[in-house]
């Protein structure tokens, strides 16, 4: 049992910060996002989607860094609405291939100025020199013996 006089230091905890930090970032990009009734990791799905035109799960899941798992029911949802298609892909039916379909496309289309009022206005709100040093200095974050992330990220 811990005692009153020995506190947790959960403020100094670099995993708390960083979580706390995330969600509030994400309510913000996500509150831009709503008039289209997108969330951030949606927006972002279709973005690298568009970017790539189409890409197999596994990769889209990898370039996003989510778990494959929660990546395939996310693009679920987003088959069910009409956004992509999930086909098998012809060099190997057993790798599924997701693409934009022609409403997906409109969609980011729509969703794509939102997104850049929300750059704008983060970075505004927190300093262009600021959120790009930031931004750099999360892809330099070290784990392990692993760096979380790659400028190419």
């Amino acid at each position: 049992m811990l005692s009153e006089s020995q506190p947790l230091g959960i403020d100094q905890c670099n995993c708390s910060a960083m979580r706390r930090a995330s969600r509030q970032i994400t309510r913000f990009y996500d509150g831009h996002l709503e008039p289209v009734r997108l969330r951030i990791t949606q927006f972002l799905t279709l973005a690298a989607l568009d970017e790539a035109d189409g890409a197999a799960v596994n990769a889209l899941a990898e370039r996003l860094d989510i778990e494959r798992t929660a990546m395939g029911k996310m693009v679920g949802f987003l088959e069910r609405d009409g956004f992509v298609t999930i086909k098998p892909s012809p060099a190997d039916g057993r790798v599924r291939i997701i693409e934009l379909t022609d409403e997906g496309r409109r969609l980011h289309e729509r969703a794509a100025p939102l997104w850049q009022d929300a750059q704008r206005e983060f970075e505004r709100l927190n300093g262009i020199t600021n959120v790009a040093t930031l931004r750099r200095s999360l892809t330099e974050i070290v784990v392990g013996d692993l760096p979380v992330g790659s400028p190419g990220d």
